[in-house]
């Protein structure tokens, strides 16, 4: 049995966290490195950082956060925004990640997928797709989820994986920030399309909605951001909930 992951995310603004509804209104969320060390103590299995405006102000990464909060994490970490070529990836490595993200780069040039696999292994290689409903169907968004593409969300994964991406990371905005739970259906679809693990965004309000995103959805791992920020819960509390429901976690 797969033993499924409890990611928090820490979306970065300047050097702050920050956190938004569907993207939007961003409040402050407080210091990243005070964060992230709380979210490594309570139990979370991974961390996640995402630089929000990185690429809707076409500037890199902020490396010297990185490599402060390289010298106080003792888990795996995955960062994103901005990352716009091989270079950009190696100095985010260098400067501590373990994975590099992907979205907005990556729609522009699919190519780009391919060279950060060749450079670093498919599992460096984490794409991010921020989705939005239109109608019907899920599609791909870019730049913060500002722009609409003619992509769907199914396309774009297979296509990704194809080219090197190693994790899928599939936000719902329109859950983004609501806590109704996560989107189960477009989730499972994409966990069963693809052979490398998911990671479901959008949504999470309590323990329960994990317990119903690894019991009706194949994804490999849940992230979520709002529900940590303000102490609600703890990835232990999400993981005692699994455990009771027969979950496969690492406590």
């Amino acid at each position: 049995m797969l033993t499924r992951r409890i990611i928090p995310c820490l979306d970065i603004r300047g050097d702050r966290v920050v956190k938004g509804v569907k993207f939007q209104n961003l409040r402050d969320a407080g210091d990243p490195l005070e964060r992230a060390r709380a979210y490594m103590d309570a139990g979370a299995d991974e961390l996640c950082f995402l630089d929000v405006t990185a690429s809707l102000e076409d500037r890199p990464l902020l490396l010297e956060l990185l490599q402060r909060l390289s010298r106080v994490l003792f888990i795996p970490f995955s960062v994103g925004g901005g990352v716009r070529s091989v270079d950009d990836a190696r100095d985010l490595l260098r400067s501590g990640a373990d994975k590099v993200g992907v979205n907005t780069a990556a729609v522009s040039r699919p190519d780009l997928l391919n060279e950060l696999a060749r450079a670093f292994g498919n599992q460096c290689v984490v794409l991010s797709i921020d989705t939005r409903r239109d109608g019907d169907e899920w599609y791909v968004t870019t730049h913060g989820g500002r722009e609409l593409t003619n992509r769907t969300a199914r396309a774009w994964a297979t296509e990704a994986v194809e080219r090197g991406a190693g994790e899928i990371l599939l936000n719902c905005i329109d859950t983004d920030g609501v806590r109704g739970g996560f989107e189960l259906s477009l989730t499972d679809e994409i966990a069963a399309l693809v052979p490398v693990p998911v990671i479901a965004s959008g949504g999470a309000g309590s323990p329960q909605h994990f317990v119903d995103l690894f019991t009706k959805t194949g994804a490999q791992a849940g992230l979520a951001a709002s529900i940590f920020h303000d102490g609600s819960t703890t990835p232990n509390d999400i993981k005692r909930a699994l455990q009771s429901a027969g979950v496969e976690v690492r406590l």
